[in-house]
């Protein structure tokens, strides 16, 4: 999934929406300090209720590549959340049939996720639990990231093993900064811009990367 996203509501009825839609338009797409594609629209359509999360998310990219990943989670009231996300990219070349789950070809990523946010520090630990040759993971992956957020600026750290690293050792994969600002578009409409600066020094890469949300 992105590294930015951004919802808005569909239109109120007589009682309010459990759900959302939204899209990004993103200058390219970098995910935990991975470069995956060039410049790309990003939707998402997300149900919501209580602390229950369960939702769709993608990336259409002008070079070809396509995401399609399906989440659920759970949110508890002291700032714990936990769940899982299929990643799935049928773009993939031998492996791209949405139901090949064999470990040379499959094009899914199955993935445990948990976080903790408080007073704007968030912590997150991911795990892959299947073997996805087509997709690049061995499976037992694991991704860790702090970040904090103060304002509309957010400073963030993370690494991982397996598919991050180039040796497939934990390195420190993603660090940057990002700021938001709203752009007036009319008296009454606006619409957020952010801006990354990322750099991954396991690849000695980095990106500056914007996405508009709507």
């Amino acid at each position: 999934m992105a590294l930015l996203s951004a919802t808005w509501s569909l239109p109120a009825q007589e009682t309010e929406s459990k759900w959302t839609a939204g899209a990004d338009l993103v200058s390219s797409y970098v995910w935990r300090g991975l470069y995956l594609s060039n410049a790309a629209v990003q939707p998402s359509l997300v149900f919501e209720s209580g602390g229950f999360t369960a939702g769709a998310w993608g990336s259409a990219s002008f070079d070809g590549l396509l995401e399609a990943d399906l989440f659920l989670g759970y949110t508890f009231g002291f700032g714990l959340s936990m769940g899982v996300t299929d990643y799935y990219f049928p773009s993939l070349e031998g492996g791209n049939d949405y139901f090949e789950t064999g470990k040379d070809t499959g094009a899914h990523i199955f993935e445990l996720n948990g976080g903790y946010e408080v007073a704007g520090l968030s912590l997150s630990a991911n795990y892959v639990l299947n073997e996805a040759g087509g997709a690049g993971s061995a499976g037992g992956d694991k991704y860790f990231e702090v970040a904090y957020t103060f304002g509309d600026v957010a400073i963030f750290a993370g690494g991982g093993d397996g598919l991050q690293s180039l040796s497939g050792d934990f390195a420190i994969t993603n660090v940057g900064i990002s700021a938001t600002k709203e752009l007036q578009i009319t008296p009454s409409f606006t619409l957020p811009l952010t801006c990354s600066a990322i750099f991954n020094p396991d690849r000695e890469k980095f990106y500056l990367v914007a996405a508009l949300s709507f």
